[in-house]
């Protein structure tokens, strides 16, 4: 009797179990940390280890292409005795609260104006980001020609009106230095405050609005009762960046006035850049730098706490 071949069992499938890695990136921890890992490595290396490079700068005698000789807080100490450090000090903080102050009242006078129903209301509110999208470098030589004391269109057209029968020099006086620059940081910043206010304002129901009018509240009212509570903590956090841009800025006094004449315009950012660069001073110049941090962190905390408790 024949027999036919015996019949093939076939193996059961098994199942495939899925990769470490697969396994990994499916915790949510672990695929967290991944999506943050190129943000927090960038503020490693181009925040946190200049900073703390910088500390470590303030605590030593250090000129450029020599070693450094760690000398404590002897630094801040001459700074403490310098009677240009604290004539700094003094320019920043007054360049500071006029910058914040005047843009603050101009972009909410420009974002209630744009958030009105008017012709042309696209096209106005494309010009208006154009001061806040040009480089500064660029628009800043474009200052620096408006201001000339020959070719100034500001002093031919105060002239050619008879308000004034001779020329400004507006970069050359100590007072009108200091006018200058904040006028210029004010015309810059304006658009961050109108577009940031704008979009709070969008935010507020009409019906609001509506329910007061017929109540009897007036236009002043409306404004104060309604407009300000609600955009409050827009107005507070673009507040808060407004002062950290201000009291940090380099580009637009150096390039303007190079902390001009007689350091009428110097800030903290360009002091520190002409001590630490222009003379050599590397621990000198980290010092001045660190020099603004308190100050900025203690009106930063107290912003904070403030948007908390509101």
């Amino acid at each position: 009797m024949a027999v036919g071949p015996a019949s093939l069992a076939r193996p059961a499938p098994v199942a495939r179990k899925p990769f470490a890695l697969k396994r990994a990136l499916e915790r949510e921890g672990v695929f967290s940390w991944l999506m943050l890992a190129p943000g927090v490595l960038f503020l490693l290396a181009f925040v946190a280890y200049p900073f703390f490079y910088g500390m470590f700068l303030s605590l030593q005698e250090r000129k450029v292409a020599q070693t450094g000789v760690f000398v404590g807080f002897a630094n801040f100490a001459v700074l403490a005795n310098d009677a240009v450090f604290w004539q700094v000090t003094r320019n920043t903080f007054v360049y500071t609260a006029a910058a914040t102050l005047l843009k603050m009242v101009g972009g909410l006078a420009l974002a209630l104006v744009m958030n009105q129903q008017f012709r042309g209301k696209n096209l106005a509110r494309a010009f208006l980001l154009l001061p806040f999208i040009v480089p500064t470098v660029l628009s800043t030589v474009a200052w620096m020609w408006i201001l000339d004391p020959t070719f100034s269109v500001i002093n031919w057209t105060l002239l050619h009106t008879g308000l004034v029968k001779e020329s400004f020099s507006w970069l050359g006086n100590a007072t009108l230095a200091m006018v200058s620059i904040i006028g210029v940081n004010t015309w810059r910043g304006l658009p961050f405050y109108g577009i940031t206010l704008l979009a709070g304002l969008q935010t507020i129901s009409p019906e609001l609005y509506e329910a007061a009018a017929i109540d009897g509240a007036s236009v002043t009212q409306r404004f104060w009762h309604i407009t300000i509570p609600l955009i409050k903590p827009v107005l507070i956090i673009v507040t808060m960046f407004s002062v950290i841009f201000t009291f940090s800025d380099f580009q637009l006094p150096f390039i303007l006035t190079h902390g001009g004449p007689a350091n009428a315009t110097h800030l903290f950012a360009t002091y520190a850049f002409d001590i630490g660069t222009t003379a050599g001073q590397l621990g000198m110049g980290a010092a001045v730098a660190l020099a603004m941090l308190p100050p900025l962190g203690l009106l930063i905390v107290a912003l904070t706490l403030y948007l908390r408790r509101e």
